[in-house]
C-alpha cells in the first residue's frame, strides 16, 4: 500500500456525523436498547470484604420474593465457566469460580427475575458470611507485595550510566510524584444482555473489541468462537473501561443457557467502580541532571503502579518519558505493587497521562533551577533521534508546537518570577508541557460493496465509541470511490462482519481507515480497467493512469465521462465486491488469524525496527489562585499538535478538546478515594467522584499543524484521541507554581495543597 496517499478532497475537510442525526433523535441503538423477546433480568451480588473466603451464602429470603427464578452463585455454577484472561496484562481476579474474595465489589453471585426491581430487591436479601482476612489497599499498606516488572510486552532502558552521570551533574533534580486512582465513568453503564438460539449466543454489550471479547467468552464457556455473535453498534463512552472482556458476560450467558430465556444485565454506577477496571494510582522517582547550559546529562525515572494480587497489568510510560529529550544516560524501571484491589486496565492515553507528569513537572523544576525560560529548556533538549534506541522519528514537530502555541497564547508578556503576575486578589500563573503519544496501527480487514445505484457500503467489525469513526470510514471509502459521503452506509460493532482491532491505543482511524481504502482501490482499480477496455464505453481506449473517480464519476483528463453506478451496471449488472486485509508494516500474515481469534495484532509507534512514530504537542495553561482562599480556576488552555494527516477535521477538533478538559480534571478534581482500613472506595458515584463541568472551563482552543508523515504509514494517520489529555495535568501544576511559588508534586492537587505548605510537597 505504499503508492496510498490521502486525497485531500475529502480528508482535512470537516464533515459532520453521519450518525448525528440517530444520535440526538433517539434511533440510535445502544446495546441495552436492543429489544429481545421476553427478557429476564439480572442483578450482581457483590463482596462486601475485601479479602477472605465465602463461607456460605443465605438464599432463603431472596427465593422467596415474587419474580425470584435463579440466583447464581460458586456452590451451583462456579464449574461452568474458566477463569477470564485479560487482554493484556495477565491474569484477572476470579468471581463466581470459586469461594476466594479477591477484592471489595467483586462479583460473587447473579440474581435472575422478571423485572428488574425484583432481581435488585432479592439481591439485597441474600445473605453473605465470610471468613474475612486483613486487605492491604495501596501504597503503603501492610501486606502489599512488590516485584519489578518482567520484560515483555513493555520494557526498561539502561543506557549509558546514569547514575554516574547524576551524580556528577552540575544541576540536579530529585524528586517525588504521585498520580491518583482514577475511574472513567462513562455515560452509558456497563450493560450485558445475552440470548441463545440453537446452540448459537449473542450478546449484546458495549465492546472497544468484539472479536476479542467473543473469543473470550467463547474459551471461557468451551465453546467455539463461530458459536458466539457480539453486537456493539453504538458505545457511549469507553476511554479504555470497555477494551477488555470482564467476567460478568460469561456469568449472563450461563444464566441465559439456563433459563432458555434472555438476560438483561445494568450494571450500577457503583458497582462499575469494581466490576471492571480503573487507572491505577502511581508513584514516580526521577532525577535528571544537567549542565548550567541546560543540557540533559542524565535521566533516571522509576515508576511504581498498583495492580491486584493476581494480575502483572502495568502501563510503563517509562517508555515514553525516556524518548522525549535528547539525554546520552538514561535509566528506568517499573516496579509492580500487589494489592487487595480490581486489576486496572486501560484509561485514555494509559501509560503517557500519568507518567508525563513528572518528567514535565521536573523539567519545569529544572528550568526553574537554570532561571531559563521552561520553551527554551525543551528546545535545547529536543532531537530528531529516539535516545531510547537511536533510530529517527518518522517526524517530530514538538518545537514547532511550542511556536505557534507561545505565540498564539501570547507567552513573551510572561513574568518568570513566581508570583509575580496579579489581577487584584487573584495570582496569575502560566506554565506549559509537552505532549506526546505514539502513532499505533493494527491489523484490520474490511469488505466494500459498491452497488450500482451508485452508493457504496462499507463492512467492518470496527467501533464508535463516541470518536465518530463512522464518519471517518465513510469518509475514507469517499474519497477513493469518488461518491459523496453521504453516498456511503457504514456498518460496525458486529463480530457478523471482517474483523477489526480494539479500538483504543489511538489506533483506530489508521486501522480502519487502511483497510478500507485497500478494498476500495481494489474496487476503483476493476472499475477502470473495465471501462477503458469496454467496447463502447464513453471511456474506452484511454490509458488506466489518466482516469479518475470523483463526483460519482470517472474522469477522463480529456473530458470524456461516466457515472459510477453506469459502470457498475455495465460490469456486474448490480454490485461489485472487494474484500481486504490490511497488515501493517512489521507485523506478518499470522496477524490475521490472531484478529479472528480475538488477540491484538499491532504494530506499535515505539516498537517499530525502522523509525519511531509518535505525535507530539505542546500544552499551555492559565491558572488563577484566590491569594486569601487559594481556589484554583483555568480561565483558558490552549494545546497545539502535530498528528499526521487529519482525515475530520470537526471530530479531531472535539478529540483534542475532550482530552485536554479531562486533563483539567485529572490534574484538580478527580481521585478515587480508598478507605484503606477496608480497601473500599469511598466515592463511587458521580455526585462525589468530582470531574469538570461548564463551569470550570472558560476558553480551550486546539491548534492543529499540518504535518505530512509518510513513514509513519501510507496514509500519514497517526491518531488524536489520546494526545489532548497528555501533558495537561503537567502544564496546570507547572502553572500553579508559577502563580503560587508552590511545588505540588501529588495529584489532584486542591485547596488544602496550597492552605496547608507542608501538603505541596
Amino acid at each position: 500500500m505504499d503508492e496510498l496517499a490521502p486525497n485531500a478532497a475529502v480528508f482535512g475537510i470537516p464533515h459532520l456525523r453521519i450518525d448525528g442525526r440517530a444520535k440526538v433523535t433517539g434511533q440510535a441503538l445502544y446495546p441495552s436498547d436492543e429489544a429481545v423477546p421476553n427478557p429476564a433480568y439480572a442483578f450482581l451480588l457483590t463482596s462486601a470484604i475485601a479479602k477472605g473466603r465465602i463461607k456460605r451464602f443465605d438464599l432463603h429470603e431472596a427465593r422467596t420474593l415474587p419474580g425470584v427464578l435463579d440466583i447464581l452463585t460458586h456452590d451451583n455454577i462456579g464449574g461452568d465457566a474458566k477463569p477470564l484472561v485479560q487482554q493484556a496484562g495477565g491474569k484477572a481476579t476470579t468471581t463466581l469460580e470459586s469461594n476466594q474474595i479477591w477484592h471489595d465489589g467483586q462479583v460473587i453471585g447473579v440474581v435472575v427475575a422478571d423485572t428488574y426491581e425484583s432481581a435488585r430487591e432479592a439481591a439485597y436479601r441474600v445473605r453473605v458470611h465470610y471468613e474475612k482476612e486483613a486487605p492491604a489497599a495501596t501504597f503503603g499498606s501492610k501486606g502489599t507485595t512488590e516485584e519489578i516488572r518482567e520484560p515483555g510486552e513493555h520494557e526498561d532502558f539502561h543506557i549509558g550510566d546514569a547514575d554516574s552521570a547524576f551524580a556528577a551533574a552540575e544541576i540536579r533534580i530529585d524528586a517525588w510524584y504521585g498520580t491518583p486512582t482514577q475511574h472513567h465513568n462513562p455515560i452509558e453503564l456497563f450493560t450485558t444482555t445475552c440470548a441463545w438460539n440453537d446452540g448459537q449466543l449473542t450478546i449484546w454489550e458495549p465492546s472497544q473489541f468484539v472479536y476479542g471479547l467473543r473469543a473470550n467468552v467463547a474459551r471461557q464457556l468451551g465453546i467455539a468462537p463461530e458459536q458466539v455473535r457480539v453486537i456493539s453498534k453504538f458505545i457511549g463512552g469507553a476511554f479504555g473501561s470497555k477494551g477488555s472482556a470482564t467476567a460478568r458476560t460469561a456469568w449472563i450467558a450461563i444464566a441465559s443457557r439456563r433459563m432458555n430465556r434472555p438476560i438483561k444485565l445494568v450494571v450500577t454506577r457503583d458497582q462499575g467502580f469494581t466490576v471492571a477496571t480503573y487507572r491505577a494510582e502511581t508513584r514516580h522517582h526521577i532525577q535528571i541532571g544537567a549542565t548550567r547550559a541546560g543540557k540533559l546529562t542524565a535521566l533516571r525515572h522509576k515508576g511504581w503502579e498498583v495492580t491486584s494480587r493476581p494480575s502483572t497489568y502495568n502501563v510503563s510510560g517509562t517508555e515514553t518519558t525516556a524518548r522525549m529529550y535528547g539525554c546520552p544516560n538514561i535509566l528506568t524501571k517499573v516496579n509492580i505493587v500487589h494489592a487487595d484491589r480490581n486489576t486496572p486496565g486501560f484509561m485514555r492515553a494509559p501509560p503517557d497521562t500519568p507518567y508525563m507528569f513528572p518528567l514535565e513537572s521536573a523539567m519545569d523544576e529544572l528550568a526553574s533551577a537554570l532561571g531559563m525560560d521552561p520553551i527554551e529548556l525543551r528546545r535545547i533538549n529536543d532531537t530528531p533521534v529516539d535516545p531510547a534506541t537511536g533510530r529517527r522519528f518518522s517526524s517530530r514537530h514538538l518545537m514547532e508546537c511550542f511556536d505557534v502555541g507561545a505565540a498564539r497564547f501570547g507567552w513573551q508578556a510572561r513574568d518568570p518570577v513566581p508570583g509575580s503576575m496579579k489581577d487584584g486578589d487573584w495570582l496569575i500563573g502560566w506554565g506549559c508541557a509537552s505532549a506526546a503519544y505514539p502513532a499505533n496501527i493494527a491489523t484490520c480487514t474490511a469488505r466494500v460493496v459498491l452497488h450500482g445505484e451508485g452508493h457504496a457500503r462499507v463492512e467492518i467489525a470496527g467501533h464508535d465509541i463516541g470518536t465518530g469513526a463512522y464518519t471517518v470510514a465513510a469518509m475514507a471509502a469517499a474519497e477513493r470511490l469518488g461518491l459523496p459521503v453521504e453516498k456511503i452506509m457504514v456498518h460496525m460493532g458486529d463480530t457478523d462482519l471482517p474483523p477489526a482491532s480494539l479500538a483504543a491505543g489511538s489506533s483506530h482511524t489508521a486501522s480502519i481507515a487502511h483497510a478500507i481504502v485497500k478494498a476500495c482501490d481494489e474496487l476503483r482499480g476493476r472499475l477502470i480497467q473495465a471501462a477503458i477496455t469496454s467496447n463502447d464505453g464513453p471511456l474506452a481506449g484511454r490509458a488506466a493512469d489518466s482516469i479518475n473517480l470523483g463526483n460519482g464519476q470517472l474522469l477522463s483528463r480529456d473530458g470524456a465521462h461516466e457515472t459510477v453506478a453506469d459502470a457498475v451496471k455495465r460490469l456486474t449488472g448490480g454490485a461489485l465486491e472487494a474484500y481486504a486485509e490490511n497488515i501493517p508494516k512489521g507485523l506478518n500474515q499470522d496477524t490475521v488469524g490472531k484478529l479472528y481469534q480475538g488477540q491484538l495484532p499491532i504494530s506499535r509507534g515505539i516498537g517499530r525496527e525502522d523509525v519511531t512514530a509518535y505525535a507530539f504537542g505542546a500544552q499551555f495553561v492559565e491558572v488563577r489562585v484566590h491569594r486569601r482562599t487559594c481556589e484554583i480556576r483555568v480561565p483558558r488552555m490552549l494545546g497545539t499538535f502535530a498528528s499526521g494527516t487529519i482525515v475530520n477535521p470537526l471530530t479531531a477538533h472535539s478529540q483534542y478538546i475532550g482530552g485536554m478538559i479531562w486533563g483539567l480534571g485529572a490534574a484538580l478534581l478527580e481521585k478515587t478515594e480508598i478507605d484503606e482500613r477496608f480497601a473500599r472506595y469511598v466515592n463511587d458515584n458521580i455526585a462525589e467522584y468530582y470531574i469538570p463541568v461548564s463551569a470550570d472551563i472558560c476558553k480551550a482552543e486546539a491548534i492543529m499543524l499540518p504535518e505530512h508523515d509518510r513513514d509513519v504509514n501510507p496514509l500519514g494517520i497517526k491518531g488524536i484521541g489520546e494526545i489532548g489529555i497528555v501533558g495537561v495535568n503537567g502544564a496546570i501544576a507547572n502553572a500553579v507554581f508559577h502563580a503560587t511559588g508552590r511545588r505540588v508534586r501529588e495529584l489532584p492537587i486542591r485547596i488544602e495543597n496550597l492552605l496547608c505548605p507542608d501538603r505541596a510537597q
